[in-house]
């Protein structure tokens, strides 16, 4: 759950990986653009070479290289409009924690989106994002993705409370209706290994040490609701 921000203007994503008993991640990441999506991100980058990168995935990585908890990040591009690659969090409740800049910490007030425990008899991991988080979270991930979203006009990069149906119109109204149809129809799929046998999972499923998420883009992009997963093993 943890690189969800990456792919916040993404269409078609997914993330695979394992979460280790002292916190540590890794990940395998995958993403890339629709069609119609990518046009629009040609148009608003002033891009006219039709290989020219519309994901520049070493850029992205080296922008987050620097994000609070990453250890290491690569990400390759596979096609101009998507990317994949490893990344390795040192530790899940450190990654984009409010009140972190690099290796220093700064007073907080408000709690950090991830929270990670792990003791003898079991584990939990809890996944918090909402319109007060999701602008921190964004500032310390990538200007990339930020100034994307910002285009975009999402909720998550604006703080504006509109709906989902509200911002689905002001999208179609400003990009088209195929831009509207795309950000309405895609999702986020996600597949964690967690360092023991699941016992429960809020917002996906589960079997053995595995759990599944599929977070609808709009979802995350209005968060007219929180989203909220959480996930207990032992």
């Amino acid at each position: 759950m943890a690189f969800l921000a990456l792919f916040f203007v993404s269409c078609t994503a997914q993330i695979s990986g394992s979460l280790k008993g002292d916190g540590q991640a890794d990940l395998q990441i995958y993403a890339a653009l629709e069609p119609t999506m990518t046009g629009l991100i040609m148009r608003l980058s002033g891009t006219a070479q039709p290989d020219a990168l519309i994901l520049d995935g070493p850029a992205i990585a080296a922008s987050m290289s620097s994000a609070p908890g990453v250890a290491s990040v690569s990400l390759k591009n596979i096609a101009p409009a998507a990317i994949q690659g490893p990344v390795q969090i040192s530790r899940v409740s450190d990654f984009l924690a409010r009140g972190k800049t690099g290796n220093r910490t700064q007073a907080s007030k408000t709690p950090n989106f991830i929270v990670f425990q792990q003791g003898s008899a079991g584990g939990r991991c809890v996944v918090n994002v909402n319109r007060n988080s999701g602008p921190e979270i964004l500032s310390l991930l990538s200007p990339e993705v930020g100034n994307y979203l910002a285009a975009l006009m999402a909720p998550l990069a604006t703080g504006e409370a509109l709906t989902k149906a509200e911002y689905l119109m002001l999208v179609g109204s400003v990009y088209g209706k195929g831009i509207a149809d795309e950000i309405a129809q895609a999702s986020i799929r996600t597949f964690i290994d967690f360092p023991g046998t699941v016992q429960s999972v809020r917002g996906g499923t589960f079997s053995g040490r595995r759990a599944e998420f599929a977070i609808p883009l709009l979802d995350l992009l209005v968060l007219e609701k929180p989203l909220i997963y959480d996930v207990m093993w032992k």
